[in-house]
């Protein structure tokens, strides 16, 4: 590794949050929250990772009080007072070990399970498909709408009131607000579509505004977004910057502080048409076009991206020059780290004390426990 990481460890502030580096513990998602109630398990978890030395951390991602808002029946929820105070035993031991953490708040939409389970009542999405011209579930009607809208609200206020220091939306990667964003699964009739991808983020806005009327002005609020989708890897919901600007400024208008924005690796352009191979990245570009704090995500210090994963294929671990060097230039303002954490939960802290030798790739097997 030829660059110092020193550009990692400066602090950072977002609205009410102080962090004391720029290294974020990406969402996950572990489905190990028997019946959706997180307990002692995830939260040594969450706390090994803060006790490593992660700046901030953002929880896999934890379902809003809906009808079949998940698919896995062990994803955890981030309703009822059972599950509430799972969630307060692990904000309390994330604390205690003197991390910083936020729940991403999430429904899944008309995505299918990986393991065949099904929920009790009928999917929802905008249009009922999952996919373009793959129909699953049912439509919501503008009253599933709204109280989809308060569900958001109300688990953002649970997180505050919590102890929680920041909240995230789950907007990415094919799920219920990207469904609304991607025209292949918006085909309604209403204000909640149109022709452009600022007319389909009208849901997005709208939970953006609720969840910030009841967390006030400085509880910061995260939006993931993602261009690709779980069920098109190569969907682009927006192919030149003016597209970009019309789908994320209205969204940090609404009450985003901080987009957060998955690419498969991190360190491709988003547009490299315009700015060539080493151009900036999707969170480059975020923060170009609408001023707000960014994250970049996408196989940070790994040779592989994630999908292979899925299919238990590991990774090997990779420098950090390319990471470093964009950083240096401000291109973004945060990078999170998913499958290196699970594997290695003292990541961070081999970084900043030079201990390169003894990082630790990305491990599938490692998915199987929480550890």
């Amino acid at each position: 590794m030829s660059h110092s990481t020193d550009v990692l460890f400066r602090p950072f502030s977002i609205g009410s949050l102080n962090l004391s580096n720029r290294i974020v513990m990406a969402p996950m998602t572990r489905v190990m929250a028997p019946n959706g109630i997180p307990g002692e398990p995830n939260a040594a978890y969450y706390r090994k990772r803060a006790e490593g030395g992660v700046g901030l951390i953002l929880s896999e991602g934890t379902v809003v009080n809906r009808p079949a808002s998940r698919y896995e029946i062990n994803i955890p929820a981030f309703h009822g007072e059972s599950a509430l105070n799972g969630w307060k035993g692990v904000i309390d031991a994330v604390h205690a070990a003197g991390g910083r953490m936020g729940p991403q708040l999430w429904h899944t939409g008309s995505t299918r399970s990986h393991s065949g389970w099904e929920p009790e009542v009928p999917v929802e999405s905008p249009s009922g498909l999952v996919g373009p011209g793959d129909a699953r579930g049912i439509a919501m009607s503008e009253e599933d709408i709204a109280d989809t809208v308060a569900a958001f609200a109300q688990a953002a206020a649970d997180a505050k009131r919590l102890g929680f220091d920041i909240v995230e939306i789950h907007g990415a990667h094919g799920y219920l607000i990207d469904q609304f964003f991607w025209q292949g699964t918006n085909q309604r009739a209403d204000r909640y579509n149109g022709a452009t991808i600022k007319e389909r983020s009208r849901f997005a806005a709208e939970v953006i505004a609720a969840m910030r009327a009841a967390v006030g002005p400085d509880f910061p609020i995260i939006l993931r977004v993602s261009q690709w989708k779980q069920q098109d890897y190569a969907a682009r919901l927006a192919t030149t910057p003016a597209e970009m600007t019309d789908w994320l400024l209205p969204l940090v208008e609404a009450g985003v502080n901080v987009l957060h924005c998955s690419q498969r690796r991190f360190w491709e352009p988003e547009f490299p048409e315009l700015d060539g191979e080493n151009g900036l990245n999707f969170a480059g570009w975020a923060k170009k076009l609408t001023g707000a704090t960014t994250i970049s995500v996408g196989s940070v210090g790994l040779s592989s991206d994630f999908f292979g994963a899925f299919g238990g294929q590991g990774s090997e671990r990779d420098g950090l020059d390319k990471l470093v060097q964009r950083m240096e230039r401000d291109e973004f303002d945060l990078i999170a780290v998913g499958r290196a954490l699970i594997s290695d939960a003292d990541w961070v802290h081999k970084i900043q004390t030079g201990d390169t030798t003894q990082l630790k790739g990305f491990d599938a097997a490692t998915l199987a426990e929480l550890v």
